[in-house]
């Protein structure tokens, strides 16, 4: 299967609820009834108030009146798709190739997205570009966490820093750095507990560990990676600003795409932000983790594969 078509079978249920609505009101002419129903749909989807507003505001601009008709499937790639390439950032392996080496990426996000899984996933693709990573086990919180990157660092053939269970998370993260640079690898990709993003007390820890890293190496970590589960809709905004106010997020990694009907969240998510969307999940193997691109995202969401 190509990354194309395992993109667009992830987003199945997303270009189901957009493109649905667009199929019966293209081409008719225009009535508020018929414009409201759009509006919903496309806010269901999650595509955002903004993103929403501004396709709105071209319709309503382009039928008023009561005359013409409603083209709107090109209208909406291309309020998408100019949103998602101003937010489009360099994958991880080309920031990782051009260094500081070792090249650390802070994983973080509330419990339950993912994080552990998307690290490990990381891991093996970068390996199977040929950089060299160090896997950190710095959710202490959780003794079947490390496990679980235990058994991906055995699975894929690279070392992982670890420690016993209840360890303070920012040694090690320091000793897993400090191994980094030892080593000579080119990559440290840190593990973090899921955490709700309102307890300031766990947000606390996630800064001590950016002190700590920075204080090993200076500029370190270069990317704070945060993990968004799609189907969480609109509550993926606020635990983006509150992790952005709280450890300056760099990057952004949304799983579960497969698994929604709400994945114009990836849209939403950039358009307000502006941080760079890095990856994105689409299914449970390893190749469904991808590296995101907004063309093929956007075709992804309004084609079926062949």
């Amino acid at each position: 299967m190509s990354l194309f078509q395992r993109l667009s079978q992830g987003l199945a249920k997303t270009r189901e609820a957009v493109k649905g609505s667009l199929d019966r009101l293209t081409g008719r002419a225009p009535d508020p009834a018929l414009l409201d129903e759009l509006e919903a749909a496309l806010i269901s989807a999650d595509l955002g108030v903004r993103v929403v507003s501004r396709l709105m505001e071209r319709v309503r601009t382009q039928t008023r009146g009561g005359s013409g008709v409603l083209h709107l499937q090109g209208q909406l790639r291309a309020i998408i798709l100019d949103g998602l390439r101003a937010c489009a950032g360099e994958s991880i392996a080309r920031l990782i190739a051009k260094g500081p080496h070792p090249y650390v990426v802070l994983a973080v996000g509330v419990n339950g997205v993912g994080k552990t899984t998307t690290v490990a996933k990381l891991a093996q693709r970068l390996r199977q570009d040929g950089i060299t990573p160090l896997l950190v086990a710095a959710d202490t919180f959780r003794a079947a966490a490390i496990d679980q990157l235990q058994v991906w660092a055995d699975r894929i053939g690279v070392d992982l820093i670890r420690q016993r269970h209840g360890a303070d998370p920012a040694a090690v993260a320091f000793d897993g750095l400090a191994a980094a640079r030892a080593r000579g690898v080119q990559a440290v990709l840190i593990d973090t507990a899921g955490r709700l993003h309102t307890k300031s007390n766990l947000m606390e820890e996630l800064r001590k560990i950016k002190r700590v890293l920075a204080q090993e190496q200076p500029g370190a970590p270069h990317e704070v990676l945060l993990v968004l589960d799609a189907t969480v809709g609109q509550n993926a905004l606020s635990q983006t600003r509150q992790f952005h106010d709280a450890v300056g997020v760099t990057g952004l990694a949304l799983t579960k795409l497969d698994g929604t009907a709400r994945g114009g969240i990836v849209v939403a998510v950039a358009d307000e932000f502006k941080i760079p969307v890095r990856l994105i999940g689409v299914g449970e193997a390893v190749d469904d983790l991808q590296d995101f691109d907004p063309q093929a995202f956007v075709d992804a969401l309004f084609e079926k594969p062949a």
